[in-house]
C-alpha cells in the first residue's frame, strides 16, 4: 500500500501507484472520490518509485525491447487540498519512430471510508462522476486532460476510459498533464499549510549522528504532511491513510510532543477541540457536558447517523489530555491569554472529570464499556481485548484504567496553576488538595507490591488487573508515582517479561494474553515508550532513559523509510535482526513521528541537567 496526503486530501494506492481494488482510492472528507485509476501502459514495466515526500509520487516506466529502451515515461503525480495534478513526459530513446499508446481507467463511487474498508454496505446511485447523498449533500469529481484524448467510452455507470496515441520520432518527447478537482460541501476557508521548507525552519535541531539527524528529518517531514487546515488553525490527523480526520486523544499528544517548537499546533488543537466540547447528553455519541471528542468523520454514514462518528466523544483520556496540553503550551509560550479565553472550557473538562467521569465518586476517572456501537474500550489500548485479568478473563463492568489516574492528576495541576496565575489562591489550593489527595488514594489501591509494578486497572467490582503492561510508564510520565517505588516499577519495565530491546511492550510475556503481534497485547508502541522515557527523565532515570531513546532511535533507522513505524512486533530483539513488522500499521503515524521531536526534547533536558555527561552528545554518537 502507498500512501499519499495534501491537507484533507489523501490516496490510498497499489505499490505501482494505482487504485485498482480493495479500499484503494483518492479520499476527501471521509468520502472516496475515485475508486478507480489505473493507467494501461502496453509494454511499459515499472522501473523506479518513490514518494520523496507524503504528497508527490515520482516513477519511471520504461518501454523495452531486447537490451534496450525504446521509450521511457516519468510520471510525476502531486496531492493538492482538494484534488492533485499529474504530469507524464513521454520520450522515445530510440534511433527509430515509435509508436505509442497509452490508456487511463477512473470511475468513483463516493463510498463512506467506513465502507470502503468493508465495515458497511450501502447501495447508491451515481450518475457518472456526481452523487447526491442521502441527506442531500452533492460530492463530485472533475478530470481534465491536455492533449484530449483520441479515444473516450464510458467505463460502467460511474466511470470513463481514454485513450491517447503518439508516433514519436527520435528523440521527441510528449507531455500529457491531467487535474482531478474533489468538489465537497465541506470546502475550508482556510489559508493554505506552511510549504515543507517553511515548516523545516520551525524545527532548528541539529543532531551529531548522520542517520540520528535522517530520522529527525524524516518526522519533521511527515509531521508536516499530516497537517490539515481548519478555521481553528493547523490540525494534526492522527495517521495515514485512515485518520485523515480531528481526534482527540492522539492530535493532543501529538500536539504536545511538538512542543516547543510548534506551538500553533497546540493552538489549533485547543481552540478546535474547546469548540466541539460536549455540550449534553447523547448515549449515541457518548457525548456529555464538558467531554472531549474522540474523533469526528464528515462522511455519508456518519452524516446520516448510520456510525456515530459525526461527532464521537468515546475516549475517557482526551478531556484530561486537554488540561495538560494547555498548561504545556502556556509553559512553553507564557501565553496567559489563551489560558483565560479557554477557561470555560478546562473549568469544564475539570467538571467533567469529578462528575460524569466518576459516578461512583471513589476519585477515578472510569468508562462503562459500550457493546452495541463505538469503541467497547475507550481508552488508548482501544482493542476490545485490552483489558484483562491475570487468567486471561476480559475486565467486566465500568473500568479505571491505570494511565487515566496519572493523567487526572496532571490536569489537576494544570488546574492549580492557572488558578495560582489568574489569582485565584483558594481554588488554586483545593486543585493542588485533589491531585494529592488522588495520588495517595491511586498507590494505596492500584500499588501490586508482589508484581513490583501499578494494575493495569480496576474493573467494575474495584478488581485490579494484575498484569506486567506497558500502562504504568504513563504513571512516570505524569508524576503521580511516588519517589520511593520509583526505582521498583523502573526495574519491573526493563523488565525481561516487558522490555523487548526496542522498547517497553504492551504486555508481558508471562500473561495469559501475551501476543506478539497483538495489537496491544505484547506490541511495542513508540509513542507509549517515548511517554515513558518523559517519565524516567522526570524522575532522573537518565542511564534508563539514553538506553530506551537510543532503541527508538534504532527502531527508526531499521525501517526502509526511516520511520518509527506505529507499533512492532513484541519479540525479544536480536542484534543485526530488523523488528518484526505489524502487518497492518498506519505509516506515518502522527504520534510517533511527533515522538522523535519529543525524544530530541528529552535528550536536551537531560543535556542541561547532567551537562559533564554530555548526554546528547553521547546518544547522537551512539544511536549511529
Amino acid at each position: 500500500m502507498l500512501p499519499l496526503k495534501e491537507d484533507d486530501t489523501y490516496a490510498v494506492l497499489s505499490e505501482q501507484g494505482m487504485a485498482d481494488g480493495d479500499e484503494r482510492g483518492f479520499y476527501r472528507h471521509d468520502t472516496r472520490y475515485l475508486c478507480r485509476y489505473v493507467w494501461n501502459l502496453p509494454g511499459f514495466r515499472l522501473l523506479v518509485s518513490q514518494a520523496p515526500r507524503p504528497d508527490r509520487l515520482v516513477q519511471h516506466w520504461s518501454l523495452i525491447v531486447g537490451p534496450d529502451q525504446r521509450v521511457g515515461l516519468r510520471r510525476e503525480l502531486q496531492l493538492r487540498r482538494g484534488g492533485f495534478a499529474e504530469r507524464l513526459e513521454l520520450e522515445n530513446t530510440w534511433l527509430e519512430a515509435q509508436a505509442v499508446e497509452i490508456g487511463l481507467e477512473a470511475a468513483a463511487d463516493f463510498a463512506d471510508l467506513f465502507e470502503a474498508k468493508g465495515w458497511h454496505k450501502v447501495s447508491r446511485k451515481i450518475q457518472g462522476f456526481e452523487y447526491t447523498a442521502e441527506d442531500g449533500l452533492r460530492v463530485a469529481t472533475h478530470l481534465s486532460q491536455h492533449p484530449h484524448p483520441a479515444q473516450a467510452q464510458a467505463l460502467g455507470e460511474n466511470g470513463k476510459k481514454w485513450a491517447w496515441q503518439w508516433t514519436l520520432a527520435p528523440k521527441e518527447k510528449v507531455v500529457l498533464t491531467l487535474e482531478a478537482r474533489f468538489e465537497s460541501p465541506f470546502e475550508p476557508q482556510t489559508p493554505p499549510l506552511p510549504s515543507y521548507e517553511d515548516w523545516q525552519k520551525r524545527f532548528p535541531l541539529r543532531l551529531e549522528s548522520g542517520r540520528s539527524q535522517r530520522v529527525l528529518e524524516q518526522a519533521v517531514a511527515d509531521l508536516r504532511a499530516l497537517l490539515f487546515s481548519l478555521p481553528e488553525g493547523l490540525f494534526p490527523a492522527a495517521g495515514i491513510p485512515w485518520y485523515v480526520c480531528p481526534f482527540g486523544r492522539d492530535s493532543l499528544l501529538t500536539a504536545y510532543m511538538m512542543q516547543p517548537w510548534a506551538p500553533e499546533v497546540a493552538r489549533g488543537v485547543l481552540s478546535y477541540l474547546a469548540r466541539h466540547q460536549g455540550t449534553q447528553v447523547n448515549a449515541f455519541l457518548d457525548e456529555t457536558p464538558g467531554k472531549i471528542i474522540h474523533e469526528m468523520r464528515l462522511g455519508e454514514l456518519s452524516r446520516t447517523g448510520k456510525v456515530p462518528f459525526l461527532r464521537y466523544y468515546g475516549t475517557v483520556d482526551a478531556t484530561p489530555l486537554f488540561v495538560i496540553l494547555l498548561q504545556q503550551y502556556w509553559k512553553d509560550t507564557g501565553d496567559l491569554a489563551l489560558v483565560r479565553r479557554l477557561q470555560p472550557n478546562w473549568e469544564a473538562a475539570l467538571a467533567w472529570m469529578t462528575d460524569y467521569a466518576d459516578p461512583d465518586q471513589d476519585g477515578f476517572l472510569e468508562y462503562a464499556p459500550n457493546t452495541d456501537r463505538g469503541h467497547v474500550v475507550q481508552s488508548w489500548k482501544d482493542s476490545f481485548d485490552s483489558q484483562s485479568h491475570r487468567d486471561g478473563s476480559l475486565a467486566q463492568g465500568a473500568i479505571a484504567v491505570c494511565e487515566v489516574q496519572g493523567y487526572a492528576y496532571m490536569a489537576y495541576q494544570a488546574a492549580a496553576a492557572f488558578y495560582r496565575a489568574l489569582g485565584q489562591a483558594a481554588l488554586a489550593e483545593a486543585w493542588e488538595a485533589r491531585a494529592q489527595a488522588l495520588k495517595a488514594r491511586f498507590h494505596e489501591r492500584f500499588w501490586l507490591p508482589q508484581l513490583r509494578t501499578y494494575a493495569a486497572g480496576l474493573d467494575g467490582a474495584k478488581k485490579p488487573m494484575a498484569i506486567l503492561t506497558s500502562n504504568p510508564g504513563h504513571l512516570l510520565w505524569s508524576g503521580i508515582v511516588p519517589e520511593e517505588v520509583a526505582p521498583q516499577l523502573v526495574e519491573t519495565l526493563f523488565s525481561e517479561a516487558l522490555y523487548s530491546g526496542w522498547g517497553v511492550r504492551t504486555l508481558g510475556t508471562g500473561e495469559v494474553r501475551y501476543n506478539p503481534l497483538s495489537y496491544h497485547n505484547g506490541s511495542v508502541w513508540p509513542h507509549d515508550n517515548a511517554l515513558l522515557i518523559g517519565g524516567l527523565v522526570r524522575y532522573g532515570f537518565y542511564a534508563e532513559a539514553l538506553r530506551a531513546a537510543e532503541n527508538l532511535f534504532r527502531l527508526a533507522m531499521s525501517q526502509p523509510d526511516w520511520r518509527l513505524p506505529e507499533l512492532v512486533g513484541g519479540y525479544q530483539k536480536h542484534e543485526g535482526e530488523p523488528p518484526v513488522p505489524y502487518p497492518a500499521a498506519c505509516r506515518p503515524q502522527a504520534w510517533d513521528a511527533a515522538a522523535v521531536i519529543y525524544l530530541v526534547r528529552l535528550l536536551q533536558e537531560m543535556d542541561r541537567k547532567r551537562p559533564v555527561q554530555g548526554l546528547l552528545k553521547l546518544c547522537q554518537a551512539r544511536v549511529e
